[in-house]
């Protein structure tokens, strides 16, 4: 399976945040089930996560050189929400 790429990526509110990927498909993600992890928690922090980056090439979502979230598990857990052409 081919995943795509992530094109961009912002917060939606305190814990979702909005993937859109290369082929033009936008997913909702929620971090929720990510918190209990230790490495995790600083998303607790709203100002913090807030920051959110694509990491070149679009592999991943990152917020420092600890925290990041791949292209595979965001396409494959999140929801689908619209798409680009709608």
């Amino acid at each position: 399976m081919v995943v795509p790429k992530i094109k961009a990526a912002v917060v939606a509110d305190q814990k979702t945040i909005v993937v859109t990927f290369d082929n033009g498909e936008v997913k909702l993600y929620d971090v929720s089930r990510l918190l209990s992890n230790d490495i995790f928690s600083p998303l607790k922090d709203h100002a913090f996560f807030k920051n959110i980056k694509v990491e070149p090439g679009g592999y991943a979502v990152y917020w420092n050189e600890m925290i990041d979230i791949s292209e595979y598990e965001l396409w494959k857990n999140g929801v689908f929400y619209q798409s680009q052409g709608d």
